[in-house]
């Protein structure tokens, strides 16, 4: 299994997530949080094409995650999984797609991938994150998340890699020139993780197997990414070097596990 981010961010998210090979490669994009031409764009610069996705996966109806993720699926025939609370709030329960329910904690398989959606906090009508496995390893997906829940911390538990939101850093926002309402509902209980409470899910999860972390949704106002990896590196233990961060503009390369 291997895995690599199209780009993380208010503007825009996408993640490859690849197992198997040859006549058996499974190849989801979770969550296509840019227009169309983008994402064909950013896919085209990791070597792949919109015609070799065997999936589309939603997190969320919010605009930087589901983007184009309708059409993409009409244009190229790509089947689309999300919640059901998701599919009516961007009309995929009436759109001529391929649509497939998932319910959390119910694992799934789509094709070489086993797919686990769990349930998270967040303001929107019924959000997923994900943990894909190959039978060997694990990756878990954490983001757009408001607070950690016991739930989470049993689901991320024995990953292999984790891609973890760190929003914010809670000075940056509370000196930042949003206005209040903003600030509220990114550090509230339903929306954003900050470093500090990134930390403490990390802090809490069993890190026996974890190889691979990976900083992602850094809002590009309110944190940076040296802010990041430090708050990650002082859980691990290790130099904040060594924690992965996923940037807007250029995501992260493949990551193999």
């Amino acid at each position: 299994m291997r895995f690599a981010s199209l780009g993380s961010g208010s503007e825009g998210n996408a993640l490859v997530v690849e197992a198997g090979g040859g006549a058996t490669l499974t190849r989801v994009l979770l969550d296509c949080g840019f227009s169309a031409k983008e994402v064909e764009r950013r896919l085209a610069r990791a070597g792949l094409g919109a015609d070799s996705l065997t999936a589309i996966l939603i997190t969320h109806e919010h605009s930087d995650h589901i983007g184009s993720a309708l059409t993409l699926a009409r244009r190229w025939a790509i089947p689309l999984y999300m919640s059901w609370g998701t599919a009516q709030a961007v009309g995929a329960d009436d759109a001529d797609v391929d649509l497939n329910v998932l319910w959390g904690d119910e694992t799934v398989e789509i094709g070489e991938l086993g797919v686990l959606p769990y349930t998270v906090p967040h303001d929107a009508r019924e959000p997923l994150q994900y943990v894909f496995s190959d039978g060997a390893s694990r990756l878990g997906v954490l983001t757009d998340v408001g607070e950690s829940t016991p739930h989470i911390g049993n689901v991320l538990g024995g990953c292999d890699a984790l891609v973890l939101e760190c929003n914010h850093d809670l000075d940056m926002l509370a000196t930042s020139r949003y206005p209040a309402s903003l600030k509220a509902r990114i550090g509230g209980s339903h929306g954003h993780l900050n470093n500090v409470a990134a930390g403490g899910i990390l802090a809490g999860i069993d890190r026996a197997k974890l190889r691979h972390l990976i900083a992602a949704h850094l809002s590009q106002q309110n944190n940076t990414p040296e802010l990041a990896r430090a708050a990650m590196a002082a859980v691990l233990g290790n130099a904040a070097t060594e924690v992965g961060v996923a940037s807007q503009a250029e995501g992260f390369d493949w990551i193999s596990l």
